[in-house]
């Protein structure tokens, strides 16, 4: 069965609501087919303890402030789902949970999109499935031969079932610095990172962050030099479970390793240590197989885009991926800025009847 509406917004995390609330302040007809059977996109599968990098105030999505979570600066990610599920019904969002988009097509004057239920046509589609789905593994020697337990951050929980263990946590991103700070009062922890770990100073979290991305974009857009933004901050946000451990002197890091032995790790110089598990924080890629039809990809894996716009297919906007489909994108107190900016030009598309 084949179905019809303006949109299609394939994804129902974060960047398909805020996708989904412009879409509907236009009064465009749409539908947002979400790979979840239940409300809170990826939230609702990462590990026990994290930690939202800002106040609640500072991670709300267009429309809707987020509530602060008693008790807590930081909101944890159930807090987060809760507050994605209320957004989701509060707006009405026309969303169908566990439908699974797998393949887009041009199908002449629509794009068509092919799910496990069925297939819809649009004038549009914005594509906003996230990384969460697509962990990234690199290519370490051994890790085919170690005998203990790898999981990446996506299989992480909590600490309790490592109680006791050792551990290598590998990544020096948030992620990375989380986890390990999760595990570092109850296990025998190595933290391995490609470089010294670069915390933010301590008064710096989400809103600062996401200023700074916005001023950095503004700058190229405008041709000036690239000073770094973000990246020249550092990489960790010290949320206060990372601090507490940095400054109890147990986040204490480890070059990156050579390779993987039968029981543990290997660093160039001879060093070896001994594991019983090791957790990869190594990151996401894109999680795009379902444009493969449109032919798009570019460099890197990226589709190339301007804007959020797909330059080889204008009728597909993408969200949420990362900078290059608009600033701090990725997160939630970012997306709303070029959700608004791809639903006004689909709306302006449709109205030009192209």
């Amino acid at each position: 069965m084949t179905q019809q509406t303006q949109v299609v917004v394939i994804g129902g995390g974060q960047s398909g609501l805020a996708a989904g609330y412009h879409l509907r302040r236009l009064g465009v007809d749409f539908v947002v087919l979400d790979a979840q059977s239940t409300p809170g996109g990826a939230w609702q599968h990462t590990w026990d303890s994290l930690r939202l990098f800002s106040p609640a105030a500072y991670s709300s999505l267009p429309g809707r402030l987020m509530p602060p979570q008693p008790g807590e600066a930081y909101p944890g990610a159930q807090h987060v789902v809760d507050y994605l599920a209320d957004y989701e019904k509060r707006y009405e969002l026309p969303i169908q949970h566990g439908v699974r988009a797998h393949a887009v097509h041009r199908d002449g004057a629509f794009l068509r999109v092919e799910t496990d239920n069925g297939s819809w046509r649009a004038r549009a589609v914005i594509s906003a499935t996230g990384t969460w789905s697509r962990p990234f593994l690199p290519t370490v020697p051994g890790r085919s031969v170690f005998q203990g337990v790898q999981l990446h951050t996506v299989e992480y929980r909590n600490p309790q079932e490592f109680a006791g263990r050792r551990v290598v946590v590998v990544g020096g991103g948030n992620s990375g610095a989380q986890i390990a700070a999760d595990l570092a009062y109850d296990t025998e922890l190595t933290w391995a990172t490609q470089r010294e770990p670069r915390f933010l100073a301590d008064d710096i979290d989400g809103r600062v962050l996401f200023d700074v991305a916005t001023a950095r974009r503004r700058a190229l857009d405008e041709g000036s030099s690239d000073a770094g933004g973000v990246a020249s901050l550092g990489d960790i946000v010290a949320v206060p479970p990372v601090r507490q451990a940095r400054d109890a002197g147990l986040l204490k890091w480890s070059p990156m390793f050579a390779r993987l032995t039968r029981h543990g790790v290997a660093w160039a110089d001879g060093t070896t240590a001994e594991a019983d598990a090791v957790i990869w924080c190594t990151g996401f890629r894109p999680v795009l197989s379902h444009l493969a039809p449109l032919g798009l990809r570019g460099p890197r894996g990226h589709v190339p885009t301007a804007g959020t716009r797909a330059v080889g297919e204008p009728r597909l906007h993408l969200l949420g991926y990362g900078d290059w489909t608009g600033p701090a994108s990725a997160t939630l107190i970012g997306v709303g800025r070029p959700a608004r900016d791809a639903a006004r030009e689909i709306s302006a598309l449709l109205a030009s009847g192209h």
